[in-house]
């Protein structure tokens, strides 16, 4: 007996996306429905919305029952809304992608297999890569490629676009790392990635086609402050001690373990 497809969550988190949330879905929807080789559903992850996403989603996981669902949170941050929609999921693979599409849809399905068939505990879009094929202006550009030098100067990592908006991830990888991920917000991405390949797990690094959302309201300076603060105590983490007391409870292959377990470990 062949084993059953697995079943893919592509989670949309959203913030005051009114506008563009029902057209992305409806969008989302149809590729999958058209081309998409596993079981999937959608999810939508508001978080903290004051403008009627919420009414919109509620109408949408309504409408498509079984393939669309919905919840929100009071408060803000994107790495809040994944963690939760993530861990709440029955899913095999988790994914996630930015509500604007900016990146190619075509890519979910590559990451998906990387997982499924190739071994590897994550995926992510690149946009930084020789192969990459990204439109968007020069001081996004530049900030982008300052930022992952960043990450790798200060982290000694190996992936090439932490900020992507666009990821999958294992069963495997959202029971023992998102735990000890801290980050509730944009650096939620940076902090997943990098704490996973010191653990050993396998990321698979994929170029991307990319458009920049012109209607984009991230705040860059208070996120790239937010982020570089960020990375410090990362950095810091990796050094301490209570890191190395507890990576052999989570690193790959290891038994499950909680965040609030290993941490309790660590102070033994």
């Amino acid at each position: 007996m062949l084993a059953p497809s697995p079943l893919v969550d592509l989670i949309i988190p959203v913030l005051n996306e009114v506008k563009a949330l029902e057209k992305s879905v409806e969008t989302v929807r149809e590729f999958l429905g058209r081309t998409f080789p596993y079981r999937w559903r959608v999810t939508i992850a508001d978080n903290g919305s004051t403008d009627g996403t919420r009414e919109v989603g509620e109408r949408l996981q309504a409408k498509y029952p079984g393939e669309v669902c919905f919840f929100a949170i009071p408060q803000r941050g994107r790495g809040r809304a994944l963690r939760l929609a993530w861990t709440q999921s029955p899913a095999d693979i988790m994914a996630y992608t930015d509500v604007d599409l900016s990146t190619e849809l075509e890519a979910l399905e590559v990451l998906c297999r990387a997982i499924h068939e190739q071994g590897f505990d994550l995926g992510t879009g690149s946009r930084l890569q020789k192969t990459s094929r990204v439109k968007r202006g020069p001081k996004r550009e530049f900030i982008s490629r300052s930022y992952n030098l960043m990450v790798k100067t200060l982290l000694f990592t190996h992936f090439s676009d932490a900020q992507c908006g666009f990821k999958a991830v294992s069963r495997e990888v959202v029971e023992k790392i998102v735990p000890h991920v801290e980050d509730q917000a944009w650096f939620f991405d940076t902090e997943l990635l990098a704490l996973a390949e010191k653990q050993g797990y396998r990321i698979k690094d994929h170029p991307v086609l990319w458009i920049d959302d012109e209607d984009s309201r991230v705040k860059i300076v208070k996120t790239a402050w937010e982020d570089i603060k960020g990375l410090v105590r990362v950095r810091f983490y990796l050094w301490s001690s209570a890191f190395r007391s507890t990576r052999a409870q989570w690193r790959k292959g290891s038994p499950k373990q909680s965040a609030s377990a290993a941490r309790e470990h660590a102070r033994v």
